[in-house]
């Protein structure tokens, strides 16, 4: 229904964000790497999923279309609703969550409030091959492979890095933050070890 709205950052919380669009307050439930992104911006730019219950309706942002797409990925996955999806985007990047998967790394995932083992291990039953493929159900070529591509050479230079010495833990804190859509795996490996300098 909405793809995205933009306007002026009015209100933050702890895990929404309140944007006035023509004097209309959209109050959207939010992770804590989209506050981070938002944080100080005065007119900001949310890409929008809206959840319907039959009990409610919720807005959720974010900051990022690869970040929507990750949180489309978790809500697909068993047992898994918004609130949970959210609280994994909350300490995981789309990229790091990627990673995560593909490495088969649960604790990482169970670093989200309220994520046990097993629901830990659905995700990455449940999506690994999706990331492992490569593709995804949108054939159209948009930000859901640029998210997977660019998560494949992350976790490509995690390895990297890993194999340069570096703890899986030091390695995928370097690579967090870096924006890596669009770039080469010796560039990631690069810009991480400016990091760890």
């Amino acid at each position: 229904m909405y793809y995205y709205i933009s306007g002026k950052l009015t209100k933050t919380g702890s895990n929404y964000a309140v944007i006035d669009n023509h004097g209309i307050g959209y109050l959207l439930s939010v992770s804590v790497n989209t506050l981070r992104h938002i944080d100080g911006t005065a007119e900001v730019k949310l890409f929008t999923y809206l959840s319907v219950r039959e009990d409610a309706q919720e807005l959720f942002g974010f900051y990022s279309e690869e970040e929507l797409f990750a949180f489309k990925q978790l809500i697909s996955v068993s047992g898994i609703g918004p609130k949970a999806a959210l609280a994994i985007l909350s300490v995981l990047t789309p990229a790091e969550l990627a990673s995560a998967i593909g490495a088969g790394d649960t604790k990482a995932i169970c670093a989200a409030q309220g994520v046990g083992k097993r629901t830990a291990e659905r995700v990455v039953l449940e999506l690994k091959d999706k990331l492992a493929i490569g593709t995804t159900a949108n054939s159209s070529g948009t930000s859901e492979s640029m998210v997977v591509s660019s998560a494949s050479n992350v976790s490509e230079a995690v390895n990297a890095l890993i194999v340069l010495g570096y703890t899986r833990q030091e390695a995928m804190k370097a690579v967090s933050g870096i924006d890596a859509a669009g770039m080469e795996i010796d560039d990631i490996i690069k810009a991480a070890l400016k990091k760890m300098l």
